[in-house]
């Protein structure tokens, strides 16, 4: 993966945002799935329109977030900010493959409780949909964290592009 870049790239700072609003929306509609799945026993299945939106944002996640990782692999990410311990370094490469991990797996499990009515796929589901999600809080908390405490510039890395 090239790497040494100054900064994000405009496509991957609006692929970064898109997808975090997508999954903060994914997350707020989850309640809806259980009456669509209720409604889907007791009236049986009537098509794949009748999908609800939290399958629609969980699907646009998956695809966005393969886009992101063929975007990355190409386009590179910028090295740590000057002055990165290494400790620090190191777990912010871990804590973002992790990322990417919960991100690919979160919608694939949905879709296999979903589409395979499979229940424990959908336990999981919802178990590793939290887990992304209180993963992703901490990693904004940390880039808060560099910016406005080691003010290292990191979190306008994903806000101005690279010029």
């Amino acid at each position: 993966m090239p790497e040494g870049k100054a900064g994000y790239s405009t496509l991957q700072i609006s692929l970064h945002w898109l997808v975090a609003v997508l999954i903060a929306a994914a997350w707020f509609s989850h309640d809806q799935m259980r009456d669509a799945t209720r409604a889907i026993r007791d009236t049986g299945w009537t098509g794949f329109a009748d999908n609800p939106p939290h399958v629609w944002l969980g699907t646009a996640v998956f695809v966005l977030v393969l886009i992101r990782l063929v975007v990355r692999a190409v386009q590179g990410a910028p090295e740590p900010a000057d002055g990165t311990p290494k400790w620090m370094e190191i777990t912010a490469v871990w804590g973002h493959r992790l990322l990417y991990l919960l991100m690919l797996f979160v919608p694939l499990s949905g879709s296999a409780a979903w589409y395979f009515g499979l229940r424990e796929a959908g336990e999981v589901h919802e178990t590793i949909g939290n887990l992304l999600v209180i993963l992703a809080l901490a990693h904004a908390a940390v880039a808060i964290f560099h910016q406005y405490v080691m003010r290292d510039g990191t979190l306008t890395r994903m806000i101005r592009a690279r010029g």
